[in-house]
């Protein structure tokens, strides 16, 4: 079955302690993609039905779209056969760390506040914020000394 694909069920507790387990999974789902030369993000979309998770595939596929986030939502559309799942539907989005440079939920933009969209999204920041964190540091660690090995 496809990574996107594949589904899962979490024992109840309480919304924190999902919040956790579910960013503990997109946090390894993160580590296979950065062990493929991705950009270490993954991505758990959980509705009534089923979970879908995915992580970020834009290099092998190549594919400028193919972001975790993306892809999860995709697979959960055509799981479920609804598209309002990828219409602005989502009813929360839980992320870890802030993305300085290109955030859109908060970070440098916040487009799921704007005024401009017409469906509201809550939104849980810093979940797991420190491990998230650390797992973009150190990957992008590497690259910068995979490029200039002796600084």
């Amino acid at each position: 079955m496809p990574l996107s694909r594949r589904r899962f069920r979490v024992p109840f507790v309480s919304a924190q302690g999902a919040d956790e387990v579910q960013m503990r999974r997109a946090i390894a789902l993160a580590a296979e993609a950065g062990a493929e030369g991705e950009i270490p993000v993954g991505a758990v979309l959980v509705t009534d039905e089923a979970s879908f998770e995915s992580r970020n595939e834009k290099e092998r596929r190549p594919d400028p779209t193919a972001h975790a986030e993306v892809l999860a939502i995709r697979a959960a559309a055509a799981a479920l056969g609804r598209w309002r799942i990828a219409a602005a539907r989502i009813e929360r989005v839980v992320y870890g760390c802030d993305d300085p440079k290109a955030g859109a939920a908060g970070s440098v933009i916040d487009i799921l506040a704007s005024a401009a969209v017409n469906h509201r999204v809550r939104v849980t920041a810093g979940v797991l914020a420190n491990e998230t964190a650390e797992q973009l540091r150190e990957y992008f660690r590497s690259k910068r000394l995979e490029r200039w090995p002796s600084g």
